[in-house]
């Protein structure tokens, strides 16, 4: 069971360069093998969350269990939003955006700023929604509108 109906594309890319820092938008990242995103605050660490996914389908349904009518992307502080796959399929898998080679290290849980982020209920609202932390295994460019597709094992 290695197939999906349809290849996933990447419909957005944010980078955030320090903790406390904002998440911004952009339409290119550099992936580094071993270390995550060039200009992201995850670079360098043990890799295991060197890119964060989270699954556009999933945004109308946070949106909606926080009670808000839209959720941005950079608000859920992911990396990658992804449609047209089920991310959680990807966990322990490699998996090849455009030119660049992840492995599905485990889910990516919400936080305790979700409670800020999204108001009181954030965090409860994206349990099971958060997505999925990838280690970058062939390093490369990430861009806009990339095909997320299984890497054959």
């Amino acid at each position: 069971m290695t197939q999906f109906p349809r290849a996933g594309r990447v419909e957005w890319i944010g980078l955030r360069p320090a903790r406390d820092m904002p998440v911004r938008a952009v339409e290119s990242a550099l992936a580094v093998a071993g270390a995550g995103l060039d200009g992201d605050r995850y670079i360098g660490g043990s890799g295991k969350r060197g890119v964060t996914l989270i699954q556009a389908e999933h945004l109308p349904a946070i949106a909606a269990l926080s009670g808000h009518d839209q959720v941005l992307p950079e608000t859920l502080r992911r990396n990658l939003v992804v449609s047209g796959i089920p991310l959680i399929a990807l966990k322990g898998r490699r998996f090849r955006i455009g030119e660049v080679v992840l492995e599905g290290t485990s889910p990516c849980d919400p936080c305790s700023k979700m409670e800020v982020a999204l108001g009181v209920g954030g965090y409860n609202a994206m349990r099971g929604m958060g997505g999925l932390c990838a280690r970058v295994i062939d390093g490369g460019t990430l861009k806009l509108g990339d095909t997320v597709a299984w890497v054959d094992a």
